[in-house]
């Protein structure tokens, strides 16, 4: 049986990437440091993933997996250097703790002479981050093994678009190791970041150039749940899938998508009708009831989805760029900026910055826009609309 090592035992690692290695065949080794998952996964040899959607759950056992301590770095690295595929679902800020394990493997293969490649796929919401660990990883290996490095050791950048749902503490004291997602299971990821040739991973898709995928994600995918959850907000409802029902926030989420997916069209030329597929698919998705998708969750930490290369600042001059009116994003960024969800302590720093110093100079700090940019005289106009509306 194939070997893989998946670093992160949580909802990625856990309910998407186990579940495509263990399909294509591979027996997984999860490193994680909580040790009541730990003990969990290696007591029963396998977990349980549950997949829902509107109609109906399923379950399903992924297995056979263990799972070692994230501290006890040789015997991670001993696990590495007999895999030939690895991913990393750990949060971009602990991706420097991972990297002198992984260069203690690759130094384990490079002395045992393994030629057949091995590489990672890092699922981490960074950009360019495989290129950024690759450094890390380089740094903390000897010199003399960077040549072997570069010669069988790839690392894969990619983009997940399965929704993971958190646990209750209720499901989580019942069975630890449990994960409840949607079925979805595209992996997108960059052909050009493999040493050798793409493996046959189920769900595995390997594309060139790879900005398609980012973008399409960015700015369809997270574009259309940040349009709902700030709109939704606006509106009072407490689930997403309670937004989506109600007209005038459908519309709007779908035609910030759709704006994207003509910028996209110009600047990538995808099959005809598969980006508005890929919005069908979406919008289906959003409306899972079964994954109670808050509009909390969509909305927080606004500085960061805020910000002038993320999903709506960024698909917004993305539009612009490409000679696309963006007016449906416009409209998401203005809800943004009026987001004051009392759960999110970011909503606070944001309505500080507009109240204490006033929205042109938030609109500078936060989405980095300055006036004479027509974005931001678009913005500014919409943002006054809707928070006039919002005061009656």
């Amino acid at each position: 049986m194939k070997e893989s090592i998946i670093f992160g035992a949580g909802a990625i690692g856990r309910g998407f990437l186990g579940q495509l290695f263990s399909e294509s065949g591979c027996r997984v080794t999860f490193a994680d440091v909580d040790q009541p998952l730990l003990d969990a996964l290696n007591a029963r040899g396998s977990y349980t993933i549950r997949l829902v959607t509107n109609e109906v759950a399923e379950e399903v056992t992924v297995g056979p997996v263990r799972a070692l301590h994230s501290g006890d770095a040789d015997a991670v690295a001993a696990a590495l250097a007999r895999c030939t595929i690895g991913a990393t679902a750990v949060g971009a800020g602990n991706l420097k703790y991972v990297a002198p394990v992984v260069a203690k493997g690759i130094e384990l293969r490079a002395r045992d002479g393994v030629t057949e490649p091995f590489n990672l796929i890092l699922c981490e919401n960074l950009k360019n981050a495989a290129a950024i660990f690759r450094d890390m990883v380089r740094a903390a290996l000897p010199a003399g093994r960077h040549e072997y490095m570069e010669r069988t050791i790839g690392f894969v950048d990619t983009v997940i678009a399965r929704m993971v749902p958190p646990l209750t503490p209720e499901l989580r004291a019942q069975d630890p190791s449990l994960v409840i997602v949607e079925p979805y299971k595209e992996l997108p990821v960059d052909r050009a970041g493999f040493a050798g040739e793409p493996p046959a991973i189920v769900g595995m898709i390997p594309y060139s150039p790879f900005s398609f995928f980012t973008e399409r994600k960015l700015y369809i995918h997270n574009a259309g749940h940040a349009v709902l959850g700030y709109l939704g907000y606006l509106r009072g409802y407490e689930y997403g899938y309670r937004a989506l029902r109600d007209e005038d926030v459908y519309f709007q989420a779908r035609g910030a998508m759709e704006e994207s997916a003509r910028t996209l069209a110009r600047k990538y030329r995808p099959a005809a009708g598969a980006l508005l597929a890929n919005i069908e698919d979406l919008l289906h998705r959003f409306g899972n009831r079964a994954l109670g998708d808050t509009i909390l969750r969509l909305g927080r930490d606004p500085l960061r989805k805020l910000a002038r290369t993320d999903r709506l600042v960024g698909a917004a001059l993305n539009c612009l760029a490409e000679g696309v009116n963006p007016v449906h994003q416009v409209t998401g960024i203005a809800a943004g900026l009026l987001f004051d969800h009392p759960d999110d302590p970011a909503t606070r720093e944001l309505q500080a910055k507009i109240h204490g110093y006033g929205l042109a100079r938030a609109l500078g700090d936060v989405c980095e826009l300055a006036p004479g940019e027509p974005l931001f005289e678009m913005v500014v106009e919409r943002y006054r609309e809707l928070a006039g509306s919002r005061s009656r």
